[in-house]
């Protein structure tokens, strides 16, 4: 896999796991917590959020071969997927959905590093479409392993964020943070249309 479609592939995952728009959510989760704890329920969230991911980018093709469903009619469902999730970015309606959706990890009985934030925060719908897509596109077991790799790398920036989300926080604020989800959410459209473009190509709807 080239390094022209590697940047894309990290670019798509990093958009729609969103590390920027995570770390507030991250630190009403972690409320409270000491700085071992947070590094604790940071890493263990990332490492359960990549054996799922993993999962999603191994076998996914072969689950959907199981049920029937053509790879390009995946990339379709797949790219109308991820270009709500770019709606959802615009209009801050995802922001709010996932502050609903950290609830429960809110009381300091419970641990929030497998619910939310493992799942379905970082590897939600729209991240597994995502591998299952990217997966979709190799050729051999030396791409399928450079897209896990990039997966792997968008995990760790998600870590370094979450670790430092207080002081990029502060230095960000609110608004910065807004205009950030913003900007990635166009981008995060237009590789949904990429999507769905592929897919129609592949059915020979488009030359």
């Amino acid at each position: 896999m080239t390094t022209d479609a590697l940047i894309p592939a990290f670019v798509t995952l990093f958009v729609v796991i969103d590390p920027i728009g995570l770390m507030p959510i991250f630190l009403a989760l972690t409320k409270g917590a000491s700085a071992s704890q947070r590094r604790a329920i940071a890493l263990r969230a990332v490492v359960i959020a990549a054996a799922l991911l993993t999962v999603f980018g191994l076998s996914g093709e072969r689950v959907l071969g199981f049920l029937g469903i053509s790879m390009p009619a995946f990339r379709i469902a797949g790219g109308l997927l991820l270009f709500l999730t770019a709606l959802d970015m615009l209009f801050e309606r995802r922001t709010k959905r996932r502050e609903d959706q950290s609830e429960p990890g809110l009381h300091p009985d419970e641990d929030p590093s497998v619910f939310p934030l493992a799942t379905p925060l970082i590897a939600g719908p729209g991240t597994m479409a995502a591998m299952v897509l990217l997966a979709g596109q190799t050729e051999g077991v030396l791409d399928l392993v450079a897209v896990h790799l990039v997966m792997l790398s968008v995990l760790a920036v998600v870590v370094l964020f979450f670790l430092s989300s207080g002081l990029i926080e502060r230095i960000l604020r609110e608004t910065g943070i807004k205009v950030l989800t913003r900007l990635f959410g166009m981008l995060l459209a237009a590789l949904a249309v990429q999507f769905v473009l592929d897919g129609l190509t592949d059915f020979g709807f488009l030359g």
